[in-house]
């Protein structure tokens, strides 16, 4: 049974909807959903994605195509409370990521594409994974600006729209305007990196059954020992609003980050950081950061679980 005892300290979940110290417990997931649809099947023993390219055949039937809003240009998030330009994400080396073209199958219909509006209307870019139906995580600093140095730019941001599988200017799956967030005290109060997590609320389901990542608490032997797989929507890709993917061994750990060296880039932050376990996605961590050896998640220790757990929404 998961842990529902409340979670304080730094972790104490604040909303813009009125209504510590990360411990890793026995191990915890939260099952995921692949949706309906024909689905890309996980190879036996495989602990990363494949990525074929997209036949027509393939292609995803039985919803319109809507055009997407024009995002070419627009920053990266975390430029809004880290300064231009931020060592959020980074491609260390040769860049190593491949472009996801069947961007309407699952799982990679389960992470979004966001267009962020800050509080003073400036408009910014980033990642998010759907949990249930109606709940996406992210990255705290996508829901949340912190040190802008702006007038009028910090704290809550105005709405998120949410393109589940976007591809460049298609949306399979249209999108969703989202106004309720959630972080916690650490992120929205602090500005602590290891806090840097959050949640995004939509007013209702997709029509489609896009499906959901599981997500759970490993121990650090665990971790250490997986393969950890990161899709999202950087800015320096082109077409914009493109989905890119990598992947990479666990370098190392503690109790509120998770590191390795999948390459990502700005406008990937909020991405599933996840590994394939007994053929399930179970996302481990939130893609938060970057540096010079290294790009790094929030991880999701036993406090993080029992948060993304109380936020979902069917």
């Amino acid at each position: 049974m998961p842990d529902t005892t409340p979670v304080t300290g730094l972790h104490t979940p604040i909303t813009n909807i009125i209504a510590s110290e990360s411990v890793v417990a026995a191990p915890m997931i939260s099952p995921g959903s692949v949706g309906t649809g024909e689905e890309l099947a996980i190879m036996e023993g495989s602990f990363i994605e494949t990525l074929p390219r997209m036949e027509m055949e393939a292609a995803f039937e039985g919803e319109p195509d809507f055009i997407a809003p024009d995002i070419t240009g627009l920053p990266d998030i975390g430029v809004a409370s880290f300064g231009a330009p931020p060592m959020l994400e980074a491609v260390l080396g040769t860049d190593e990521r491949q472009q996801v073209e069947e961007t309407s199958r699952y799982p990679w219909r389960a992470s979004a594409a966001l267009l962020i509006t800050a509080a003073d209307n400036s408009q910014y870019v980033g990642t998010g994974w759907f949990i249930s139906p109606r709940t996406l995580v992210t990255a705290g600093h996508c829901v949340y600006i912190k040190h802008s140095g702006i007038p009028r730019r910090d704290g809550w941001v105005k709405k998120i729209q949410v393109m589940p599988g976007r591809n460049a200017t298609i949306l399979p799956f249209g999108g969703l305007t989202a106004t309720e967030f959630w972080t916690v005290q650490g992120w929205g109060e602090k500005g602590l990196e290891n806090y840097d997590y959050g949640a995004i609320i939509l007013p209702a389901p997709f029509p489609h059954d896009i499906g959901f990542f599981g997500f759970g608490v490993f121990d650090d032997e665990t971790l250490l020992a997986a393969t950890v797989n990161v899709a999202g929507y950087p800015t320096d890709k082109r077409p914009a609003g493109t989905l890119w993917y990598d992947n990479r061994s666990v370098g190392s750990v503690n109790a509120d980050k998770i590191y390795y060296a999948a390459d990502t880039a700005g406008g990937q932050s909020g991405a599933c950081v996840y590994m394939i376990k007994d053929q399930q996605r179970i996302g481990i961590g939130i893609h938060t950061y970057g540096g010079a050896t290294s790009n790094s998640g929030t991880r999701i220790s036993s406090q993080v679980y029992t948060n993304l757990e109380a936020w979902k929404r069917t």
